[in-house]
């Protein structure tokens, strides 16, 4: 008798903090003089409860949070894909929490807001089931870790024999679909491709959506061991073409499609697109740069991030002991940190300090400090494809795409062509700035020029 009435007393308490915390709830993230509204809006499931998360300020809606927990006052809602956290605690219609991104953290309270559905975005580019065209759901293994990586393999038809590109994510946790602001450009390009007689494979990456191992401790030799695999599995299959596999790299994704390019034999073509050929200190200095002018900083301003981030960054690349470079990093970001404008108020000075040291030493991260895309580009002997946008402020299309021919004549390929498109950001959109905080209120999710210019290139090395 006990024991039912344990469980009617916890049924009882679940039925009412369902009807607390559902609904919708709105805050602001203040990061230094800029604010950025965040709207997140709860539903209640079998199994518990979802939520998708709007930023109307980046014309992003409808972001879909990865879990939510709630046990009566806490919250906790986690987005993985975009390295969001945030923990509050319920009092009546105000959540009190710390919204965490990126290593840094921000009060950030919400409120109920009688705003009851997320806005519905305009992304026309974006295809709807059913397809023309065959898709199937496969899982493949990266035997040497022993994960299982999930995706979706797309042919033009059910039955025949077809040449396949490999599609390679940029940095950050990212599903096959590449999903960002509200876009699916792997969606968009393999839909496009496929119609034009490419079958694609994309996949999620390792510890995101339904792929197996973990994200946060990888670094891109290890995604290179993840895209390798793929490779592999396509060669099991009858309906692929073994000799026509190529691999389209987006971002990181262009630093990991050479190396796999120079590991596996007979790799059909790659596809650099905003793919980096400089290292990766100088790029993170360059983008903090055209970011920092397209945004209105002052010089100033510019020049003094530049160079305390050049400290850390040579700090990063001088040890490679773990105890010795944290030591060393704790002590430079301690003492340029003292007076920082962009401390979040309620955050202690350690805390904000040791933040920004375990955002700068993720594995990643240092990883890609350290890493020189050269070395590698030299050793590519199949056709490459370099693609830029003209306004791209993450990966500077003249540094980078001069880098890229440097680096692939050094080596003696003959088959490269090397492109900047009027006009476009690091997404390959149509914009005005360039700014990321653009791409998610642009509704194009990639220009129709990148697109033609990918599949006229294509037909001379496919067809």
């Amino acid at each position: 008798m006990k024991k039912k009435i344990l469980l009617l007393l916890s049924c009882i308490t679940f039925a009412a903090s369902a009807q607390q915390i559902s609904g919708s709830w709105a805050g602001t993230l203040k990061v230094q003089s800029s604010s950025l509204r965040l709207v997140f809006h709860i539903s209640k499931t079998e199994a518990g409860y979802s939520a998708l998360m709007d930023s109307p300020d980046q014309g992003a809606y409808g972001l879909p949070a990865g879990s939510v927990t709630f046990t009566d006052p806490s919250l906790l809602i986690e987005a993985p894909a975009m390295g969001i956290i945030y923990r509050g605690e319920l009092k009546d219609d105000h959540i009190t929490g710390v919204f965490q991104q990126g290593g840094q953290k921000f009060n950030v309270d919400l409120f109920r807001t009688q705003t009851q559905e997320a806005k519905e975005r305009k992304r026309p580019q974006e295809p709807s089931a059913p397809y023309p065209y065959y898709t199937e759901e496969v899982v493949f293994k990266n035997a040497k870790e022993g994960i299982e990586l999930s995706g979706t393999l797309s042919l033009p038809k059910k039955e025949g024999v077809f040449p396949v590109a490999i599609l390679i994510s940029g940095s950050g946790p990212q599903n096959r679909d590449e999903e960002l602001m509200g876009h699916k450009p792997f969606l968009v390009l393999s839909d496009y491709l496929v119609r034009k007689g490419i079958g694609v494979l994309r996949y999620d990456d390792r510890g995101t959506a339904k792929s197996g191992g973990v994200f946060k401790t990888a670094v891109t030799a290890d995604f290179a061991q993840d895209a390798a695999s793929a490779v592999e599995y396509l060669k099991t299959r009858k309906d692929v073409n073994k000799n026509k596999i190529g691999l389209i790299g987006h971002s990181e994704g262009g630093l990991i499609a050479p190396i796999v390019a120079n590991s596996s034999k007979n790799t059909a073509f790659i596809i650099l697109l905003a793919g980096p050929a400089i290292s990766g200190d100088q790029l993170l200095l360059k983008q903090q740069e055209l970011i920092g002018k397209a945004s209105g900083k002052s010089e100033a301003e510019i020049q003094k991030s530049k160079s305390e981030n050049e400290k850390a960054f040579e700090i990063v690349k001088k040890y490679s002991d773990p105890a010795e470079l944290k030591a060393n990093m704790t002590r430079y970001i301690s003492e340029i940190s003292q007076n920082d404008p962009a401390k979040p108020e309620g955050i202690s000075q350690k805390d904000y300090a040791e933040a920004q040291v375990a955002r700068i030493l993720t594995p990643w991260m240092a990883s890609f400090i350290r890493y020189n895309p050269e070395p590698v580009l030299e050793k590519v002997k199949c056709p490459v494809l370099a693609l830029n946008g003209a306004k791209d402020l993450q990966v500077a299309p003249k540094e980078n795409l001069d880098a890229m021919s440097k680096a692939l004549g050094k080596g003696g390929n003959k088959n490269i062509a090397v492109k900047e498109l009027p006009g476009l950001n690091h997404m390959f959109q149509e914009c005005s700035t360039g700014l990321p905080s653009e791409y998610g209120q642009i509704e194009q999710t990639i220009s129709p020029l990148a697109l033609k210019t990918i599949s006229e290139w294509l037909d001379l090395y496919i067809n």
